[in-house]
C-alpha cells in the first residue's frame, strides 16, 4: 500500500481561453491527447514544454468530451451525437443520442454511453449495438472491470451497472443516496466510482461488495477517477483540488487554483496529468 504524505502541483498553460480543456490521455510518448469542449477540437501536447503538436478540428458545435485508447488509437466522444478517432484513421460512428464516457475493452470493441436513451452501446467492425440499461438511469462513465465484464456508472440511478459476456445486466446499488456517480474505473480486483453528489469514492468488487470512502469536504464533488499505485487519484471538481485514496480509505489531497474546473485524468508515471476547464494541464505528483 502506498500513502502520500502530501503532492506536488505543477501547472501547464494550454490552449486560448475558453477552450475549455476536459479529458486527457497519455499517448505513452512523453504526449498526451486532450480534448477542448468549447473549442471543438481535440489536441496532442507535449507534456515537456505545453506546446501543441496536433489539432483535430471537430466543428464548433461538437462538445468532445470523454478520451478512451483503443486498440492504439484515441477515439472522443461528441455531444453531437458522434465518436470520432482522432490519431489519424479520421474515423467516426454516428450513434443515437448523446455519448458520454467511452473505453475499449480486451476484444478490441470500444464501449460508449448514451445518456439521453439510458443505454450503453459497443462498437465493433463499424457495426453498433446497444444495451438497454434501466429508464432514467442517465450512463455516464464506462470501464471493463478486472472481471472482463463492463462497468457503467448509473447517475440519477445511484447504482453501478455490470455488463457480462452475454449482455446480461447486473445493477448495484450504491448505499448513500443521492451518490450521482459519474466516473469509473478499474484496478486489478475493484471497480471504483465518484459519488458527485455526496462527496464520496466507493469501491466494489466482483461480487457487488461496496465500500465507501467519504471525502474530506463532502462538497467537492468528485468527478473523474483513474488508477494509481495502491490507490486511486480522483479529480474534486467544485473543490477546485485532486486527491489521492490509497485502499484502505486514506485520502490525500492537492489544492489547484480557484476555478480551475478539473475533470479528466490520466496517469504517467507516479503521478497524473489533470484537464482543467479553466485552460490548463495541472501535473499532481507526491513529494
Amino acid at each position: 500500500m502506498v500513502v502520500f504524505d502530501e503532492l506536488r502541483v505543477r501547472r501547464l498553460p494550454l490552449g486560448s481561453p475558453g477552450d475549455g480543456p476536459y479529458d486527457v490521455v497519455a499517448a505513452g510518448d512523453g504526449t498526451a491527447w486532450v480534448s477542448l469542449v468549447h473549442a471543438g477540437a481535440v489536441v496532442r501536447v507535449d507534456l515537456a514544454d505545453g506546446r501543441v503538436m496536433d489539432r483535430v478540428e471537430l466543428g464548433a458545435d461538437s462538445k468532445p468530451t470523454v478520451l478512451a485508447v483503443a486498440a492504439g488509437a484515441v477515439w472522443c466522444s461528441r455531444g453531437d451525437g458522434w465518436l470520432s478517432e482522432v490519431t489519424g484513421r479520421a474515423e467516426a460512428v454516428r450513434v443515437d443520442g448523446t455519448p458520454y464516457g467511452v473505453a475499449a475493452t480486451a476484444d478490441g470493441a470500444l464501449w460508449f454511453s448514451e445518456m439521453t436513451g439510458h443505454r450503453l452501446g459497443r462498437v465493433a467492425d463499424g457495426a453498433v449495438d446497444y444495451v438497454p440499461l434501466p429508464a432514467g438511469s442517465f450512463p455516464a462513465g464506462v470501464v471493463q472491470g478486472p472481471d472482463g465484464a463492463v462497468w457503467c456508472a448509473l447517475n440519477t440511478a445511484g447504482a453501478l451497472a455490470r455488463v457480462d459476456a452475454d449482455l446480461g445486466v447486473t445493477v448495484h446499488p450504491l448505499p448513500t443516496p443521492g451518490a450521482a456517480p459519474v466516473g469509473v474505473t478499474a484496478t486489478a480486483d475493484a471497480v471504483w466510482c465518484v459519488q458527485i453528489g455526496a462527496g464520496q469514492l466507493a469501491r466494489v468488487s466482483s461480487d457487488g461488495q461496496v465500500r465507501e470512502f467519504p471525502l474530506p469536504d463532502r462538497a467537492a464533488r468528485p468527478h473523474a477517477v483513474v488508477p494509481g499505485s495502491g490507490g486511486v487519484w480522483f479529480t474534486e471538481w467544485a473543490a477546485a483540488a485532486v486527491g489521492f485514496c490509497a485502499e484502505d480509505g486514506t485520502v490525500v489531497r492537492a489544492r489547484l487554483p480557484k476555478g480551475s474546473e478539473p475533470h479528466g485524468l490520466t496517469a504517467v508515471g507516479p503521478g497524473v496529468w489533470v484537464a482543467c476547464e479553466s485552460g490548463e494541464l495541472a501535473r499532481v505528483d507526491p513529494a
